[in-house]
C-alpha cells in the first residue's frame, strides 16, 4: 500500500517493552491519530517511524520502500513537538525557512514559500517578528509551518498542544486541521486527549501498554468501541 506501513513493529527500551507488535497503515493524505494515556507507547511508535529510536522488531515502510538503516534526515519527514524547538535567535521567518536552506532554491522563492505558509496557519507579516515576544499558540502556528515547508511526504506530531490551555487547545485543533487537510498533508498526530484526536484525525488508533486496541474514525469509536478498555479511556464507562 502507498503512504505509511508499520508491520508488527515493536520497542524496548532495556527489558521494558514500550511498543509490543503494533501494525498499522496512513494511505496517503490522511491524518491518523495515536491516542492513549501517558506510557501506553504511542511517543515511542511515532520516535520509531520518524527512525528517532531502534526497531527491536518489526518493520517500517514507505511507499512500499523498507526505511531499514535510512536516517532520520533522509527519511523526508516532517517533526513537530509539544514545545515546538524553535530557534530563539532567528526571527519567525527564518525559523519557517530553517528547512528550505539545503533545497536547490532562490531567495525569492523561499520567501514565497514562507510568506505561503504564514498566511496559512494565519500569521501573515510575522515574518521579522522575534520568537520570543510570540504567545505559545503563535509558537506552535510558526512550529507548524516551519514542519510543512520542506513539503514532507509524512508529518510527525508528538503532542504538539499539550502545553497550551484548554481553550486554546481547542481553536488550533480546528487550526491544524484544517492546514493538514488543505495543503493535503500525510500526517501522524499523537495525544492523550480523546475530543482533540476527533477534531484533527480521519482515523483515530487508540494504544494501551504498548498495543493497539483499535483503529477507526472517531464517531465509529464513540459508537462502537472494540473493548471496554477502549470505551473506558474514552469517556463512554465508567
Amino acid at each position: 500500500m502507498a503512504g505509511l506501513e508499520v508491520r508488527d513493529v515493536t520497542v524496548r527500551y532495556g527489558g521494558a517493552t514500550a511498543v509490543d507488535g503494533v501494525s498499522l497503515a496512513v494511505a496517503p493524505g490522511e491524518v491518523v491519530a495515536l491516542l492513549g494515556p501517558s506510557g501506553c507507547g504511542k511517543s515511542s511508535l511515532l520516535r520509531a517511524v520518524a527512525g528517532l529510536e531502534p526497531l527491536a522488531g518489526g518493520r517500517v515502510a514507505y511507499d512500499g520502500a523498507d526505511l531499514a538503516g535510512v536516517p532520520v534526515h533522509r527519511r523526508r519527514f516532517g517533526l513537530m513537538f509539544q514545545d515546538g524547538q524553535l530557534f530563539p535567535h532567528r526571527d519567525v521567518g527564518r525559523n519557517v525557512a530553517y528547512g528550505l536552506e539545503t533545497q536547490p532554491l532562490g531567495r525569492a522563492a523561499r520567501d514565497a514559500r514562507v510568506a505561503e505558509l504564514l498566511d496559512l496557519v494565519g500569521l501573515a507579516g510575522y515574518e521579522r517578528r522575534p520568537v520570543p515576544t510570540l504567545s505559545g499558540g503563535e509558537q506552535q502556528r510558526v512550529a507548524l509551518a516551519r514542519a510543512l515547508a520542506p513539503r514532507p511526504r509524512l508529518l510527525l506530531l508528538d503532542e504538539p498542544l499539550s502545553a497550551l490551555d484548554r481553550q486554546l487547545r481547542e481553536r488550533l485543533a480546528n487550526e491544524v486541521r484544517s492546514v493538514l487537510v488543505g495543503t493535503g498533508t500525510t500526517a501522524v498526530f499523537v495525544t492523550h486527549d480523546h475530543a482533540e484526536a476527533a477534531v484533527v484525525a480521519d482515523r483515530v488508533a487508540v494504544m494501551d501498554a504498548g498495543r493497539l486496541l483499535q483503529v477507526a474514525a472517531p464517531d465509529e469509536l464513540r459508537t462502537a468501541p472494540a473493548s471496554d478498555r477502549v470505551a473506558e479511556f474514552l469517556g463512554l464507562r465508567g
